[in-house]
C-alpha cells in the first residue's frame, strides 16, 4: 500500500487522519511543520503528501515550492489541506506547486478519492 506523508500541526487533525488512513492500509509518516515535512519527504520517499498550508517554521506554500523545485521530490503528488476555502484559493495552492486541494474540515471519503486519483489507483476501501 502507498506511503503518505501527512504534514499537519494540529494534533486532533493528524491523529484523526493518520488513524483512519492506517485503517485503510496506508503507511503514514507524520511531520508537524513545513521544514520537517520537506526533510521527511526527502528521506522517507512518500508516494503522496498531504500538506497543511498554515504550518509553523515553514508554511505550506513555501514547503510546496521547495518540494517541487527539488528533483528528488518534484514528482511526489501534493494535496493541500487548508481552511482557506475562498474563491481563488484553489488556484493559489496549485500555483504554489500542489497538485490538488482539499478544504477543511476534511471530508474523509472525498479525500480518499483524491488520494486514489493522485496515485492513479482506486481509493482504499
Amino acid at each position: 500500500m502507498a506511503k503518505i506523508l501527512l504534514v499537519e500541526d494540529h494534533e486532533e487533525i493528524w491523529d484523526f487522519l493518520s488513524r483512519r488512513l492506517k485503517r485503510r492500509g496506508y503507511e503514514v509518516v507524520l511531520a508537524h511543520d513545513g521544514e520537517e515535512g520537506v526533510m521527511k519527504a526527502r528521506t522517507s520517499r512518500p508516494d503522496i503528501i498531504l500538506l497543511d498550508m498554515n504550518l509553523p517554521v515553514l508554511d505550506g506554500w513555501s514547503a510546496a515550492r521547495a518540494l517541487k523545485s527539488d528533483a528528488e521530490t518534484a514528482r511526489i503528488p501534493i494535496i493541500a489541506l487548508t481552511a482557506h476555502a475562498m474563491s481563488g484559493d484553489r488556484e493559489k495552492v496549485i500555483q504554489a506547486g500542489c497538485d490538488d486541494y482539499h478544504p477543511k474540515p476534511v471530508d474523509f471519503s472525498k479525500l480518499l478519492t483524491q488520494i486514489g486519483a493522485a496515485l492513479g489507483t482506486p481509493p482504499a476501501s
